[in-house]
């Protein structure tokens, strides 16, 4: 496989991402949405997840399809992100058709960042506002590392931050990812520079310095931070025809990527979750090969996705965390 021409999620035809983030706030929101609805599904993975109309892309659910999909900061506070995705969707005449009412589909997860240093003292939730401007910039180029839910994140050792990726498989097959990373595991290798995620790495793409000479296997982490507060949410996508069910197993697999990328993962203080999403624009030509081999692109994308966010993160005064770039 090789990265599209972006190496970026919205690689998969059809798909855009727009970011939103207030500074003094030290937290944002991005959005995924598409021209068309597309299928989605979900996996969740970490002890505490903090979601939003998730139940509904279950396989056996009435719903085929979502208009976007939403990742915020803000802990709880950041579901309300979805509402200025709808109210922006709405009115672009987007939604469910239940008779002559339309009811815009849009599934979200958070990330804890209420303790990063932020003015979080509003009067009024900031979250819808941050959700609708998040959709009105949405756009084939975007901005990765200290960027939409990414803005605030933090991860046990370093500034976390907004991450993508893609990959063009032989079979013409479009997947990527996009991940905010909060988590409470590193994306680095005990003190120094290299990635966990190096042995999936195309080109330089984070950095190039390759896989550490040597892991730390035998280390017993303690958690840096407490319940709740750590969350690594993504989402991958293809321009494969899927079913829900199918994309479910999407979700599934590129779980992998996490913990290939983020050590340790998936524990009980995490929220980690991906959500699945597939434009159907190609249709599958072989049941067995295609789905083995697009799982298995999903995992190696949003592996590499978590490295470009820490790779990318960049430095603002106040920060609580140093940014892999000034680690010497």
């Amino acid at each position: 496989m090789k990265p599209g021409p972006r190496n970026l999620i919205t690689d998969v035809a059809g798909l855009r991402v727009g970011n939103a983030q207030d500074a003094a706030l030290r937290s944002g929101v991005s959005v995924l949405t598409a021209d068309r609805p597309f299928t989605a599904a979900v996996h969740v993975m970490g002890g505490a997840p903090g979601t939003r109309e998730t139940d509904l892309l279950a396989p056996d659910k009435l719903v085929e399809s979502v208009d976007a999909l939403v990742l915020s900061g803000g802990s709880a506070f950041g579901l309300d992100a979805a509402s200025g995705v709808m109210a922006g969707l709405r009115a672009l005449g987007r939604g469910f058709a239940v008779g002559p009412a339309l009811v815009p589909i849009v599934p979200a997860a958070i990330l804890f960042d209420l303790l990063n240093g932020g003015d979080k003292d509003w009067a009024e939730n900031p979250y819808a506002g941050l959700g609708r401007a998040a959709l009105a910039a949405a756009a084939e180029d975007f901005a990765i590392g200290s960027a939409g839910a990414g803005f605030g994140a933090l991860t046990g050792r370093l500034k976390g931050g907004l991450g993508s990726a893609s990959a063009v498989l032989e079979s013409g097959f479009t997947v990527g990812a996009l991940v905010a990373v909060n988590a409470l595991g590193s994306a680095t290798v005990g003190e120094g520079r290299q990635f966990w995620a190096a042995p999936w790495e195309l080109g330089a793409e984070f950095g190039g310095l390759g896989p550490a000479s040597a892991y730390p296997a035998q280390a017993e982490p303690l958690p840096m931070k407490r319940m709740g507060e750590a969350t690594t949410i993504a989402i991958v996508a293809t321009d494969a025809a899927l079913t829900k069910a199918q994309a479910h197993r999407l979700a599934v697999a590129a779980h992998d990527g996490m913990a290939r990328a983020l050590v340790p993962s998936h524990t009980p203080l995490d929220g980690d979750l991906v959500f699945a999403a597939a434009t159907g624009a190609r249709p599958l030509t072989d049941p067995l090969t295609d789905p083995f081999q697009l799982g298995h692109a999903a995992s190696a994308c949003l592996a590499r996705a978590i490295a470009r966010a820490v790779f990318a993160a960049t430095p603002r005064p106040g920060d609580r965390q140093p940014c892999w770039q000034d680690l010497r």
